[in-house]
């Protein structure tokens, strides 16, 4: 495998310069192929350079194995910020990811442009950071992989239980939502009153969403994990969702679930071909709720 590379990039957005790694496939520069970009956020642990090195070798296999598509993976460095724009204004880590660091990402590297190649992942702290900034920005990504999002279980920020905010500390959310804690700021940047609120946009506009948390999570995350994903269904807005049982926070289980996740991206990039017996069975299925349906209105 190819080492991680680190490049920088200065901005007025963030601390600067600001620092990136990517993760490039082996046959990058070998060809004229716009790959697919891939924005995979890291955690909010402090080992953030680890992220990338720890999950590339698994990715390199992917693609030697063929499993997934080659594309280009790039993780900004960013400190624990949630992904972010800071209530006072001082950091704006989520203005810097789209407006600044996505745009200059397309121009100096090898990547496809469009929508329909660009996509944004995380885990943790990036699971959260990849569903606000993809939910938010659907004419910018094609779909959304949310590992164990770091999202509480809630709309509003006074339905939030202490088991589910605990490990985050109250000068945190202060730096990040203002001091005294501004409630309405944090409610807006809420995954799932996003959902609640723009449900009929992001079901138009047909973004794939994938999302997973293991059933063991130390720090509880699947309960917010299946908390959006029922936002999501109640809304008929098509997603896929893991509950992986036995699973914790961190351990043996990314090795399967990286996979999962990843393989997710190239059941869009490479739809299924359904052989023509499926075919049938759905429409022999849709005109027998249609004629379940019109029966029900004539009697």
């Amino acid at each position: 495998m190819k080492d991680v590379q680190t490049f920088q990039i200065d901005t007025d957005l963030v601390p600067s310069p600001a620092q990136y790694d990517v993760l490039l496939p082996k046959s990058y520069g070998k060809s004229n192929m716009k790959y697919p970009l891939m924005l995979f956020l890291h955690g909010g642990g402090p080992k953030r350079h680890f992220h990338l090195k720890n999950t590339g070798p698994r990715i390199w296999e992917m693609w030697e194995k063929k499993i997934i598509p080659e594309m280009v993976v790039v993780t900004p460095l960013c400190k624990r910020c949630m992904y972010m724009d800071y209530r006072d204004g001082s950091e704006k880590w989520e203005s810097f990811i789209i407006d600044e660091l996505l745009p200059h990402l397309q121009k100096e590297f090898d990547v496809a442009s469009g929508l329909e190649k660009t996509f944004i992942g995380g885990i943790s702290m990036g699971g959260m950071g990849s569903l606000r900034m993809g939910l938010k920005n659907l004419d910018k990504f094609a779909a959304i992989l949310a590992f164990e999002p770091g999202i509480e279980p809630a709309f509003e920020w006074h339905e939030v239980n202490i088991r589910d905010k605990f490990y985050r500390p109250q000068w945190l959310y202060e730096k990040i939502f203002g001091k005294p804690f501004d409630e309405s700021y944090w409610n807006i940047n809420n995954p799932a009153h996003i959902v609640r609120e723009n449900a009929k946009t992001i079901r138009d506009s047909g973004i794939k969403i994938y999302i997973e948390a293991g059933t063991e999570d130390a720090f509880g995350l699947h309960r917010g994990a299946d908390f959006i994903h029922r936002v999501l269904f109640d809304r008929n807005i098509p997603h896929e969702f893991r509950l992986v049982y036995g699973a914790d926070h961190i351990g043996i289980s990314f090795r399967e679930r990286l996979v999962n996740g990843f393989s997710f991206i190239d059941r869009f990039i490479n739809p299924l071909e359904e052989p023509p017996n499926v075919k049938r069975l759905r429409e022999l299925t849709s005109q027998m709720l249609e004629n379940a349906i019109r029966d029900k209105d004539n009697n």
